[in-house]
């Protein structure tokens, strides 16, 4: 499990706010019809200013959760209309769970291509809003291998990725190091250093399989850091949580974005 139950994820730097928090309207639960056909929940944060890109987050193993939807509303304050998706509804349910949530057995059912399924739903979702701005997928942990992965899929219709500490070498799923090749969009990979789930050597080699490839990519390696180091609770790694908001938010904005 990547996050404590009553975990939240770091404020945004002062200088990237766009909207104060009475602007901000909390995220909304809805549903939507995955591309397999298949009903299932997300959240929806609305940015008070759009503009920017808008963000499908990919949450780690709890799937849909309070952390990911207060981070969508952190997306939304600065800008970017924000959807999180939940993977696991096909097994466990539309319902909201509780810190209780066993999601080993859910976890262990849900496939790469359901998840690109929901992907695409969510993306579907967030283009009625913002239009033909670019939309980006941006995981954590289980979500940021699964972000990696949704680069290699063009017919998704994704703009760029990031993934936060997204194992690189997944077991069940493919190695996206394998896939690079079919990876057609910039992508940001942020990654503690102190991670003993994602060696350094994995890191390398992925580096080197997206140089090969020619894929426009940056790969952030913080020292001393752990895994799922973008939590508000740890105060040691502040400066890395305000450094990788920073390198996510540069990196929306540099996407070339057209007007609606």
């Amino acid at each position: 499990m990547c996050f404590a139950a009553d975990a939240s994820p770091p404020e945004l730097p002062q200088e990237r706010v766009r909207a104060v928090a009475d602007d901000l309207v909390p995220a909304q639960r809805l549903e939507l019809i995955s591309a397999d056909g298949a009903l299932v929940s997300a959240a929806l944060a609305e940015a008070p200013q759009p503009g920017g890109p808008g963000v499908v987050i990919l949450p780690d193993v709890r799937g849909l959760y309070p952390f990911y939807e207060q981070l969508a509303e952190r997306f939304a304050q600065a800008g970017h209309d924000a959807i999180v998706v939940d993977y696991f509804a096909r097994t466990a349910g539309l319902a909201p769970r509780g810190d209780d949530f066993d999601f080993q057995p859910h976890l262990s059912a849900t496939t790469l291509e359901q998840v690109q399924a929901d992907i695409a739903a969510a993306i579907a979702a967030l283009r009625r809003r913002i239009g033909v701005r670019p939309a980006v997928a941006i995981g954590f942990c289980f979500g940021g291998t699964h972000a990696f992965l949704a680069a290699t899929n063009r017919g998704l219709d994704l703009d760029a990725v990031v993934g936060f500490y997204g194992k690189l070498s997944p077991g069940r799923l493919p190695r996206p190091a394998e896939r690079a090749r079919s990876i057609g969009v910039p992508l940001l990979g942020l990654f503690g250093g102190d991670d003993p789930s994602i060696p350094a050597e994995d890191i390398t080699q992925f580096d080197l399989a997206l140089r090969q490839a020619g894929v426009r990519h940056q790969l952030i390696i913080y020292p001393n850091a752990p895994h799922s180091f973008f939590d508000i609770s740890f105060d040691e790694h502040e400066q890395a949580c305000s450094d990788a908001w920073h390198r996510v938010l540069d990196f929306l904005e540099q996407l070339p974005v057209s007007p609606n």
